[in-house]
């Protein structure tokens, strides 16, 4: 595909690796939506990076239709979904909360399969579209602390999967980036950025990624990739 002109919306578009992707594919000609909780911080980064933007929470479900109304209608069209909005819980078997559970896959699996609900009438009317989630190595491997988190990436695969299913033969690329270990500010109840490392993955080795899986002719979609830091110390 070839970016210049696609409508693309990226959720948890502020920060990290979502706002990253927004400024490689803007650069690359795409016209680029944001969204994420923080309607502050997402004015000013969407001026700094040359983005639109709207405020949604979709762990909130019942707003989830109306928010991506206004996003459709703000990118006048849209080609492609990025699923970069994610949240994290960490805890040992015999500690883990009920309310844990239910906070992660509210945000992680169920308003995410919502969101992408919505975006894939507009595919399917229009015959054509791409969609990206991101995972994590997580979707792949379990480890201490990791039961909540790991099993809503562990789900976000299995969605993944179903949908390429289902999806290729309206021409829906649905692909799945597994990120290890990234410098950002995830699970920082701050919100704030971690900074870059040498050993460790960058926000922008994600960006690329996904720059790239887009970028492939619409004749073929890579249906998973997963990156890793070369020599994490």
């Amino acid at each position: 595909m070839k970016l210049k002109g696609k409508k693309v919306i990226v959720t948890g578009g502020s920060s990290g690796i979502g706002k990253a992707t927004a400024m490689l594919l803007i650069k690359a000609g795409a016209e680029v939506l944001i969204t994420g909780r923080n309607a502050k911080k997402l004015k000013v980064v969407a001026s700094e990076i040359g983005a639109s933007y709207v405020k949604a929470d979709i762990s909130d479900f019942s707003k989830i239709k109306s928010s991506f109304k206004k996003m459709l209608k703000t990118l006048g069209g849209l080609d492609v979904v990025i699923n970069n909005a994610g949240v994290g819980e960490f805890a040992l078997l015999g500690d883990i909360k009920v309310e844990q559970f239910e906070s992660i896959f509210a945000t992680n699996v169920i308003g995410l399969t919502m969101f992408t609900q919505e975006a894939v009438k507009v595919f399917k009317e229009q015959e054509k579209g791409h969609i990206i989630n991101i995972a994590s190595t997580a979707a792949m491997k379990g480890f201490a602390y990791g039961s909540v988190y790991a099993a809503s990436k562990f789900a976000l695969r299995g969605l993944t999967q179903c949908w390429q299913a289902e999806l290729r033969k309206y021409n829906i690329r649905v692909m799945l980036v597994n990120p290890s270990e990234v410098t950002t500010a995830f699970n920082d109840k701050d919100r704030v950025e971690r900074p870059d490392e040498a050993s460790k993955l960058r926000p922008l080795e994600i960006a690329h990624t996904i720059k790239a899986v887009l970028e492939m002719d619409d004749r073929g979609f890579v249906p998973e990739v997963t990156v890793w830091a070369t020599n994490p110390k």
